[in-house]
């Protein structure tokens, strides 16, 4: 069953322990690429968060709804200027269908990590096939697992080290490859911790899981400009398509 890790504390302090997201050189080009690929069409953001990205993407005149299991992040999203635009769904967004169609939906940050079983992985895919209109786009940013850069034994990788926030992750049981993300930041005079279960996933897996919902993979790049995807990439964006 799904579970959030995003209580309260996180919710209203989402901005500011995570400040690099909200830059506009973070934002843009996302805004950019996603109101491209929508066409016109109304689009479905799972993991819907904050609205960091929904709520300047709605200002662009896309049409967004959202699905998101945090009553905190939603309380904080509906907080905020432009939300009455945006509507949301509470729910899991491996299974939730909110009616109707959409021409665009997307999974940012490596959300789809947060879906802990492959089994609900698949089911994301499939629960997006059945929500996208025909010719429409299933949009998901994710990291390539780190594992390869790992010496030997070694079972843990940092990927934040700043004068407030240390965060890496801890690669445990391989088989399932669930590995956890712990955080350690400093915060008004005191230590906060924080640490959640990912399941990591490779994108050709991605793929396949594309294909069993009947989606077909249309563009990969390392960015959201679109730079190539190559073997060096640690980051990519990919972009499945409702065939029919």
């Amino acid at each position: 069953m799904a579970e959030t890790h995003f209580d309260d504390w996180v919710a209203q302090r989402y901005e500011r322990v995570w400040p690099e997201l909200f830059e506009s050189a973070a934002v843009d080009p996302v805004v950019d690429l996603l109101a491209e690929l929508a066409c016109g069409g109304p689009a479905l953001e799972l993991g819907i968060g904050t609205g960091r990205i929904a709520l300047p993407l709605s200002r662009r005149g896309v049409e967004v709804h959202g699905v998101e299991l945090s009553p905190a992040m939603v309380a904080r999203l509906r907080a905020q200027p432009g939300a009455d635009a945006v509507g949301v769904t509470v729910g899991d967004f491996a299974r939730t269908i909110v009616g109707g169609t959409f021409t665009l939906i997307y999974l940012l940050r490596n959300t789809i990590t947060n879906l802990t079983t492959q089994d609900e992985q698949v089911e994301c895919f499939r629960t997006a096939a059945a929500q996208l209109a025909p010719g429409g786009r299933f949009v998901v940013e994710n990291y390539v697992p780190e594992l390869r850069r790992l010496p030997p034994g070694e079972t843990l990788h940092v990927f934040a080290r700043t004068s407030d926030h240390l965060g890496f992750e801890e690669y445990g049981d391989l088989a399932a490859q669930v590995a956890v993300s712990h955080h350690y930041w400093a915060v008004d005079g005191e230590l906060r911790t924080f640490s959640s279960p990912h399941r990591y996933v490779w994108p050709s897996e991605l793929d396949l899981m594309g294909r069993l919902a009947g989606l077909t993979l249309r563009g990969r790049w390392s960015d959201w400009h679109r730079a190539p995807f190559t073997g060096d990439s640690r980051a990519h964006v990919s972009a499945w398509a409702k065939d029919s």
